[in-house]
């Protein structure tokens, strides 16, 4: 039987970050998943300043065969209504595109853990020193659950995945174009374009990366999910922002807002981290910012616990995500108590103003520029 102080099942950013963050901190890591890297992931994929700074991410280094997307501005509008378009001075970008395809398997690769690839995660078994996961009989001291919405260590210590909670469902397709669509297609690499929907259910994005074009939607009422994407592709199309002969086959996936997460996240022996926790932020939806967080969180509780991973010592990775994040299950804030067709008049009128989509659709909601980067000591990489 193979003994491993800690496995994190799941390569996505979080597991490969938390890996990342314990390099030097004399534990055997392995990182265990059911893909082979890189693989494709749904995802609109960008990521903001602060996340190159906790990663300590050379951009120049990065963008050697790889893609990075300067963003500049945004347009932002109800579905429908004029766009109002928002850009920032300076010379330095506020967000950058990637694809999952390539960044996952890049911090993936750097987190220095023993990798086992295209190994899916079966069951596990409570032992005296930690948990015997029955795959190819191996013990872990600790168990770390990294495999996003649908995570199967969530579902091992007792998360209802699908049935109690209240999810985002999202649909979305990235393809390259074909040299011939790049140069009819309108968007801009620099300012990628965002929709919300009239109902204020979710919104959708088209966003231009390179060759690549990325386009999706997501809703909290996931509810004829496919009749919405298909109406939204159909505006697209009509307005001359996608390719008429582009492909109609979205990929699905699911994800908590942190706010509505009621997961456990913390049992003897076991850590849920990234989206396996339910922390994508509420407004954006963004899950890679908060995945990395709580991986850097986790770590550093990790090495504190020195070997005794029992719920006591592990409750204070709850405690650091609560000062991060805020309280789960908050009372409604005032805009959640308003009627909900009071609502929809104000974003109407307010999502037509230049001050309100960049100070607080995008500089608060998807940059959260208010929100300084958890820049945690780190070892030299």
């Amino acid at each position: 039987m193979q003994q491993v102080d800690v496995l994190i099942i799941g390569g996505g950013p979080a597991g490969s970050t938390l890996a990342w963050s314990l390099r030097d901190a004399g534990l055997k890591v392995v990182i265990m998943d059911k893909m082979t890297f890189p693989r494709d992931k749904v995802c609109a994929g960008w990521v903001t300043p602060a996340v190159v700074q906790e990663l300590q991410i050379d951009l120049e280094e990065y963008a050697n065969g790889r893609t990075i997307q300067p963003i500049r501005g945004f347009r932002v509008s109800q579905l429908g209504k004029k766009q109002v378009e928002s850009r920032y001075p300076g010379e330095e970008p506020v967000s950058y595109g990637i694809r999952r395809y390539e960044f996952d398997d890049y911090l993936l690769r750097r987190s220095g853990a023993e990798l086992w690839l295209g190994k899916a995660f079966k069951s596990m078994q409570q032992a005296d020193d930690g948990w015997i996961v029955v795959n190819d009989t191996i013990r872990a001291r600790l168990v770390v659950g990294a495999g996003g919405h649908f995570c199967p260590v969530a579902r091992a210590i007792g998360a209802k995945l699908g049935r109690a909670e209240q999810i985002v469902a999202a649909q979305e397709i990235e393809f390259e174009m074909s040299a011939e669509q790049q140069a009819a297609c309108p968007i801009q690499g620099e300012i990628p374009e965002l929709f919300f929907t009239p109902d204020l259910a979710g919104y959708g994005w088209i966003f231009r990366k390179g060759a690549y074009l990325n386009i999706g939607l997501g809703r909290e009422d996931n509810h004829k999910l496919s009749e919405h994407v298909q109406a939204f592709c159909a505006y697209l199309k009509k307005q001359g922002k996608v390719p008429a002969d582009m492909s109609e086959k979205f990929h699905g996936h699911a994800y908590l807002l942190y706010p509505h997460a009621l997961r456990e996240v913390v049992k003897d022996g076991v850590l849920l981290i990234g989206d396996a926790a339910g922390l994508a932020y509420p407004q954006s939806g963004e899950g890679i910012r908060p995945a990395v967080e709580s991986a850097l969180l986790a770590a550093k509780v990790i090495r504190g616990c020195e070997g005794d991973y029992q719920r006591e010592q592990l409750q204070q990775y709850y405690r650091l995500l609560t000062a991060r994040f805020g309280e789960r299950q908050p009372k409604p804030d005032l805009m959640e108590r308003l009627p909900l067709g009071l609502k929809q008049l104000l974003a109407g009128q307010l999502m037509q103003t230049r001050w309100f989509t960049r100070k607080v659709v995008m500089d608060r909601w998807f940059l959260q520029t208010h929100q300084p980067p958890l820049l945690l000591e780190q070892p030299a990489a």
